[in-house]
């Protein structure tokens, strides 16, 4: 099973955002942290390790290389 269900109801999704936008629910309670109970040290060299992962890895491939895995995904694309 899923960790996060899927909400397909209009008004499910509608609350949602307006919950988003306002920064509360709508019976005014906070939203939950989505960061709760995770180490921040992690977050954070997660996230650094994000920011410069795709650059790195293009950097680090020849032309060939890059050309080949492009040309792969626009096989699966297109076919």
């Amino acid at each position: 099973m899923s960790k996060h269900p899927k909400e397909h109801d209009f008004m499910m999704v509608a609350r949602r955002v307006v919950e988003q936008a306002i920064g509360e629910q709508l019976n005014g309670q906070p939203l939950e942290d989505p960061n709760a109970g995770k180490n921040p040290k992690a977050i954070e060299r997660g996230r650094l390790g994000g920011k410069k992962g795709g650059r790195a890895r293009a950097e680090a491939l020849s032309t060939e290389k890059r050309r080949a895995i492009a040309k792969k995904a626009a096989k699966a694309r297109w076919s």
